[in-house]
């Protein structure tokens, strides 16, 4: 019997290795593919001759990025917004989700704010009512409308809060006992017993200040205030209305910046894939810690 279940055991191991394998190599295949293509010769990618390896190997593709102003000027804007949007978004969060952990006995308002906070996070007021908000603030062709335009993230307000009311309340009630204020519990308790769901909410800032593109679209009037994503959105999605008539010639004037494009893309990419290893193992506990009360 021991034997028997042994063997299932193993081979069921077997079968979830497998099944993790095929789904990494899945998660893999768009990003190796782009690395094909970007360090492929211009004539295999417009002819769909890459797949799996470079055709032509060449780093021609990288090397006329180098000499783009247009691509590090947008990076560098990419970064402004990170940054400073972690930032606002990270100490926003946090104030807000420590009132929000308490019960209605300890913050009245609490229910109230909880109700604005769901309603706000399942409907919105639309475009055009969110863009007069963002004109009348002064916020069009300004980096800081790129920042706050997303700074209150509710979905992780609510990890926070959730994961702040796991914690014991003993610990709240000795340091009340000992003189120390919400301030001090917040930043001196709470603060560095939080560290797997602030890891993992930092990671959901980041990706999203950095991949959003459509919000520039929007706000800025030029695009070299266009931050790296929204510049390659519009340099890797060309519709020319003189060519619409002509399919084969636009086709053909597409193809033949996709090697630079496809290189323009996978850096784009290495931020994320860098960051991204050190924080995941906060992934797990962070969210399930911070989910499992409503």
């Amino acid at each position: 019997m021991i034997a028997e279940r042994s063997a299932a055991s193993r081979l069921l191991n077997g079968l979830n290795f497998v099944l993790l394998i095929i789904i990494m190599l899945l998660c893999l295949a768009p990003v190796w593919y782009t690395l094909s293509i970007s360090l492929s010769d211009k004539a295999a990618a417009a002819g769909g001759q890459v797949f799996l390896w470079p055709k032509g190997f060449t780093m021609g593709s990288y090397m006329k990025i180098m000499e783009d102003a247009q691509f590090f000027r947008s990076a560098w804007i990419s970064v402004q917004r990170v940054v400073l949007g972690a930032a606002i978004s990270f100490f926003v969060i946090l104030l807000m989700s420590y009132p929000l952990s308490k019960t209605s006995r300890d913050f009245k308002p609490r229910n109230v704010f909880m109700w604005l906070l769901i309603f706000a996070m399942l409907f919105n007021g639309g475009l055009v009512p969110w863009y007069l908000t963002m004109q009348s603030l002064g916020l069009i062709n300004n980096i800081w409308g790129l920042v706050l335009g997303g700074g209150l993230p509710v979905f992780n307000v609510i990890l926070v809060m959730n994961y702040l009311r796991n914690m014991p309340k003993e610990m709240e009630e000795s340091a009340l006992i000992d003189g120390a204020g919400p301030w001090r519990i917040l930043f001196s308790i709470c603060l560095p017993l939080s560290v797997p769901v602030l890891a993992t909410i930092l990671v959901f800032t980041i990706v999203y200040h950095w991949n959003e593109f459509f919000q520039a679209l929007v706000l800025m009037n030029k695009s070299d205030m266009y931050p790296l994503q929204s510049y390659i959105k519009q340099v890797a999605v060309v519709i020319d209305p003189t060519k619409m008539d002509a399919e084969q010639v636009k086709r053909t004037a597409e193809l033949s910046n996709q090697t630079l494009n496809a290189a323009k893309i996978f850096i784009s990419m290495l931020p994320l894939l860098v960051i991204y290893p050190f924080l995941q193992k906060y992934f797990v506990k962070g969210i399930t810690l911070g989910s499992v009360k409503g």
